[in-house]
């Protein structure tokens, strides 16, 4: 029995992002494929590709809590209520999500955060 690659997907075109899937598929002695396809393992979800991205602050022997909570006020627009909240979940479970949004944007709070003081990373949500 022999087997041939097929392409399934969209062309790719320099500079194109696009992801080629190529299966696999058994060819019978008289030509058909016999109905079976075998698509390659190696291709992410692309589920994961939709996740959002996330900012947390982490918890620090540092910074006073009153500080954290205007920080998150300032830099963020919550109301002092909302800040509080955040910064104790901060300081009772060791770190708090504080926004959420596409990779640049995370990107752009984490910087934001350390400039403050704060100590933030950026992670993919879920």
């Amino acid at each position: 029995m022999g087997f041939q690659a097929i392409r399934s997907g969209p062309e790719v075109t320099p500079g194109a992002r696009s992801v080629v899937r190529e299966s696999v598929v058994a060819a019978l002695p008289d030509g058909t494929s016999g109905g079976s396809t075998l698509t390659d393992p190696d291709v992410a979800d692309h589920s994961a590709l939709d996740r959002p991205w996330v900012t947390v602050v982490w918890d620090d022997p540092v910074n006073l809590m009153q500080y954290v909570a205007f920080i998150f006020q300032k830099l963020f627009g919550y109301s002092k209520a909302r800040a509080n909240e955040l910064m104790m979940q901060v300081h009772t479970e060791g770190k708090a999500v504080v926004s959420s949004g596409d990779r640049d944007k995370m990107e752009a709070d984490v910087r934001r955060l350390h400039t403050a003081g704060l100590w933030a990373t950026m992670q993919r949500d879920g």
